[in-house]
């Protein structure tokens, strides 16, 4: 038996984009950047952002589109999904002639950690549509 699973923590770096596919069912795109921060030998301060595409399916992402904006943060669990043609991240090419990777993640649940402009509260709330059952989580729960 095989199995993997990856949960991140992180920001929406645009508006949540949906589309419905030709039988109906509704499919929304998130990009989400986690960052991760430590000071190298010289004790300078480094950050890394890696970002994420994140696709919800059906209820799930009907939800992710109406409550989720820029900036938001997010906690998503899912399973990466490989390209075809690497085996690996999407591989591209930006303008400015560089290549770059996109990570690309089947989401399965997600929940809101910042949910203040969505209920008037500061503390994180699971999304009603996931698997969390829609209790709160708190911030010592977040795998980071």
């Amino acid at each position: 038996m095989s199995y993997q699973k990856i949960t991140i923590a992180g920001n929406l770096g645009r508006e949540p984009e949906m589309r419905y596919m030709p039988d109906g069912t509704a499919v929304t795109n998130l990009n989400v950047a986690t960052n991760r921060s430590w000071s190298n030998a010289d004790g300078e301060r480094v950050q890394e952002t890696t970002w994420f595409r994140v696709s919800l399916w059906g209820k799930r992402a009907e939800v992710a589109n109406q409550y989720l904006s820029k900036g938001d943060k997010v906690l998503v669990e899912g399973r990466l999904q490989a390209d075809s043609a690497t085996g690996g991240p999407r591989l591209w090419q930006r303008q400015d002639g560089t290549m770059s990777a996109s990570f690309e993640i089947r989401a399965t649940d997600f929940a809101f950690l910042n949910s203040s402009s969505h209920n008037g509260s500061a503390e994180p709330v699971a999304a009603g549509a996931n698997g969390y059952g829609g209790h709160e989580i708190e911030e010592d729960d977040i795998p980071f």
